[in-house]
């Protein structure tokens, strides 16, 4: 009865670790190629907020070359930065980290971060997505330079009204093709 019961356990992480997540009160995922989706209403006005990182070349020193496609927001330099072929790449001009607030709880301590999609990863990050077939479905949002009204240094999604990557980087929103 104990192997039954550690079993049943195994499987069910086991097929959590390779699910499909939704998010933002969304109820169904898009597609079977979806790993993370976040609810598209037309109201939507909530995107993901990056990690804000003090010192970028510290945040990958282990594990470089597992982390192709992080983004972060560098609080060096007040951009927004994406991990790619070993170099940091920006996304966004120059911004302003002040509003930045540091979550200084006790709770708040990760020695590895949520994994979704496999039940490991060498990729180091606050949460990884791992799928060699799932992407993930950015938070949609039409106009986020006149919907959002209080954006946050490192906010990211999808702006539906100009079909592009938004990033805002403490000043302005940046868009990417």
């Amino acid at each position: 009865m104990k192997k039954i019961v550690c079993l049943t356990i195994l499987i069910i992480v086991n097929n959590f670790s390779k699910g499909q997540v939704a998010f933002g009160g969304k109820q169904n995922i898009e597609g079977t190629s979806t790993i993370v989706d976040f609810n598209n209403i037309a109201t939507n006005t909530n995107g993901i907020i990056l990690p804000a990182v003090d010192n970028v070349s510290n945040s990958l020193a282990s594990a470089a070359s597992n982390n192709n496609g992080t983004f972060l927001f560098d609080k060096s330099t007040g951009k927004i930065r994406m991990f790619e072929n070993n170099i940091w790449v920006d996304l966004s001009d120059a911004g302003n980290s002040t509003s930045i607030a540091n979550n200084s709880s006790a709770d708040f301590t990760l020695s590895q971060g949520a994994i979704i999609g496999s039940a490991t990863s060498n990729a180091k990050g606050v949460l990884v997505l791992e799928s060699s077939n799932m992407a993930m479905i950015l938070p949609r949002i039409a106009n986020p330079h006149l919907t959002v009204k209080s954006p946050y240094p490192g906010m990211i999604c999808y702006d539906t009204a100009s079909k592009t990557l938004a990033v805002f980087d403490g000043n302005v929103w940046n868009y990417w093709k």
